[in-house]
């Protein structure tokens, strides 16, 4: 005899109000803590030129510090991550930002503030953040349907685009009511405010390996060897790999060639700065129709090349009125970012199996995002043998490497991604 079990039917209308509210409570958590993010853009290097007097080079420290996380724990990251509580691990590492950046205005209270301390915590910082976006990554297929991926990551997207336009504005404004130190409170608060949020959030369901008894290495190359030899994946993480390395360098170089060349305002360098999000978020919203209209690989196509063209303006941007063509270049660029940005990660949230899902994220990031301190650096490098507005040229022209990597490769001749 079958025991009688009690099955109650699912209701789809309540199950989808109960996705939806998981969503927003994951979209506000994000969005909250990328405006802190946002400031500390801003803040962090401004307390390095303005504070402790860094040059270029020593400010690009604290970009490779901070994005070095991924070449150092970019790949065993999606084991971890699948290893552990998905939910627990992202409030631990909220929390562990939240400590390491707030033993900033704490050392610059009692004026032990030290280059060295920056570096660390971005380091610190950095570390953490692996976990977290390879974890990030994962949590937004398990409270979305399938089929709403693209849009939801448009609107995450546009979102953190939102928040790149309206925070730096504001930490450069905070910075010069504040002081740079007492700023990165900001962004402490916003690493709280995203743990409580997630905390509340349902556990996803754990996902592991199909061989429960595999090796980490093992694990390790399975991912890397899914997005290797994948005809789409492998072209668009070089063509993300060579844009990161090319973020990398503007994020150690724009600070010091906006206040030293240009003569810029901390508040003006953050509306400058700014200018990137603004593109962002036209990117974002605009990406679903236009990928729609002429297809998702054409859309990249025409992307990269666009934006590899119109970033030429920023080292031609000068004082005054000149700050326009820095503003205008700044703005192109960050549009084309988010529209590769978009495509390549639905891209690969929908034809990964669910099992390899958190080591192929980890795999792209450990490539794509490990460029970041070498574009850093080389910018460092290049600005104190050449001076910054040339370093600016060297980059902007190794800008077209991205666009080579696409039109170069079988996207080239595909209407669509999939």
């Amino acid at each position: 005899m079958t025991a009688h079990q009690d099955v109650r039917p699912v209701d789809p209308a309540a199950e989808g109000q109960r996705s939806a509210s998981a969503f927003w409570r994951y979209w506000t958590a994000s969005t909250i803590s990328n405006v802190g993010d946002a400031i500390t853009t801003v803040a962090l290097p401004l307390v390095a030129v303005s504070v402790l007097h860094a040059s270029s080079l020593q400010v690009s420290f604290l970009t490779a510090a901070q994005y070095a996380a991924w070449i150092a724990i970019g790949l065993p990251a999606g084991v971890i991550v699948q290893r552990l509580p998905l939910r627990g691990t992202q409030v631990a590492m909220d929390l562990v930002r939240a400590f390491a950046l707030l033993s900033v205005p704490v050392a610059a209270a009692f004026d032990v503030l030290h280059l060295t301390q920056l570096v660390l915590v971005a380091l610190v910082m950095g570390l953490a953040t692996v976990v977290f976006d390879v974890g990030n990554s994962t949590f937004l297929p398990s409270v979305v349907r399938k089929e709403e991926l693209t849009a939801r990551n448009s609107l995450t997207s546009a979102s953190a685009s939102a928040t790149q336009l309206g925070g730096p504005s504001l930490g450069g404004v905070l910075v010069q009511l504040l002081g740079g130190a007492a700023t990165l409170v900001f962004d402490v608060v916003s690493y709280f405010v995203s743990a409580v949020l997630l905390r509340s959030l349902p556990r996803p369901a754990p996902v592991r390996p199909e061989a429960g008894g595999e090796s980490m290495v093992r694990q390790i190359k399975d991912g890397w060897r899914f997005v290797t030899h994948h005809t789409v994946l492998r072209p668009c993480v070089m063509a993300a790999t060579l844009t990161n390395f090319t973020c990398g360098a503007f994020m150690a170089l724009l600070p010091v060639f906006l206040v030293r060349t240009l003569d810029a305002s901390a508040g003006l360098v953050g509306v400058l700065i700014a200018t990137e999000g603004l593109g962002s978020l036209l990117g974002a919203t605009l990406t679903p129709r236009i990928a729609r209209r002429i297809g998702s690989a054409r859309t990249i196509l025409l992307s990269t090349l666009s934006g590899a063209c119109v970033v030429l303006l920023m080292p031609l941007a000068g004082s005054g009125w000149g700050l326009l063509l820095f503003a205008a270049g700044n703005l192109c660029f960050g549009a084309s970012v988010v529209v590769l940005s978009i495509l390549t990660r639905t891209h690969r949230q929908t034809v990964t199996p669910p099992e390899l899902l958190p080591r192929v994220m980890a795999t792209v990031r450990f490539i794509s995002w490990g460029a970041v301190p070498f574009g850093a650096l080389t910018a460092g490098t290049a600005a104190g043998a050449l001076g910054n507005r040339e370093a600016l040229w060297l980059i902007c022209g190794l800008a077209f490497l991205t666009p080579l990597a696409v039109w170069t490769s079988a996207i080239r001749r595909t209407r669509d991604l999939t």
